[in-house]
């Protein structure tokens, strides 16, 4: 799972994690409709007897098993360790995206800090049991060349308008040193880029129609090209940057394959790890509207080390990434 989703993740299970624990009266009313009161015990019967109570309840049990696991085990994690995790959730985001995510599911950070918390907690017993060879990274290099090579690649920003005389027009005033950007802003037709400057980022050959591909592989970088007819309009292209083609070798691309082969190796021991805990624990329901919440008891992995598989995205909320 890519760090983007594991952050979505985390943001979404969270709240169900903690759905249980909000603030306010358990006696009285949640609601009141034309005078009559809806009830706080049967707003709760509801709720536990529902698929969420259940769920609620399995996350919570998960949650604690992972925390008695720590303290058994002696796995410290440091205050330092969890907002460096945290920050890189964040960075996933759009300034400030991370903490309205947050805000919408009724989180705080403790909450958000203690789910990571957990996250790490079983990362790292997980990971004293991962093991990827240098075998296994040469054996994966050698399958995968198809998505692991990077195609040529330019980086580009347009002005798209609708006829031949507004783009000659676009092109006499940013040769005469108008601002590209301001010039996207006020003539630009494509809604996607006008705003950013006309920036489109970079991209392969086969994602541009024909004559636009043809202009931006084939201009030096940072000059204003001629207009360029294509199904849409006429476009004004600047280049900004070229990558060449690079094919994937053990130097460049090790690390990150080593890194994939981890994770996945993660993913399997992970609800074995999480099996394990659940078949050691003495564990009591005693609200018979939540019985069956806890599926019965996976049997323990046949051997399940004292340092054991690792959490998911949000170890407390769903027992895989």
């Amino acid at each position: 799972m890519s760090h983007r989703v594991r952050a979505v993740a985390t943001a979404a299970l969270l709240s169900l994690a903690f759905a249980g624990c909000s603030g306010g009266s358990s006696t009285g009313a949640v609601a009141s409709v034309n005078g009559q009161d809806i009830s706080r015990a049967d707003y709760d019967a509801k709720l536990e007897a529902g698929p969420q109570g259940k769920a609620v309840l399995t996350q919570l049990v998960q949650g604690a098993l992972i925390d008695q696991y720590a303290k058994d085990n002696h796995v410290d994690i440091s205050d330092a360790d969890v907002d460096k995790k945290i920050d890189e959730y964040k960075s996933k985001y759009p300034a400030g995206q991370f903490d309205s995510i947050l805000k919408s599911q009724n989180l705080t950070m403790d909450d958000v800090r203690k789910i990571v918390r957990q996250q790490l907690t079983v990362t790292k017993a997980v990971d004293a049991n991962v093991k990827v060879s240098d075998a296994d990274i040469k054996a994966y290099l050698d399958k995968n060349h198809a998505t692991l090579d990077t195609p040529e690649q330019v980086q580009a920003k347009h002005i798209l308008v609708a006829d031949l005389a507004t783009a000659n027009k676009v092109e006499a005033e940013l040769k005469g040193g108008a601002d590209f950007a301001a010039e996207a802003k006020k003539y630009s037709t494509d809604p996607s880029s006008k705003d950013k400057g006309g920036d489109l980022g970079f991209f392969g050959k086969g994602q541009m129609v024909p004559s636009f591909q043809a202009a931006a592989f084939s201009q030096p970088i940072g000059v204003v090209g001629p207009p360029v007819k294509s199904p849409f309009g006429y476009h004004i292209i600047v280049v900004e940057a070229k990558k060449p083609k690079t094919v994937a070798t053990l130097a460049n691309s090790g690390d990150k394959i080593k890194a994939q082969l981890m994770q996945t190796q993660e993913q399997q021991q992970i609800p074995q790890f999480l099996a394990g805990l659940r078949s050691k624990a003495n564990i009591q329901i005693f609200d018979d509207k939540l019985k069956d919440a806890l599926p019965p008891a996976p049997p323990a992995p046949a051997t399940t080390p004292a340092t054991t598989p690792a959490a998911s995205a949000a170890p407390s909320a769903a027992p895989s990434k």
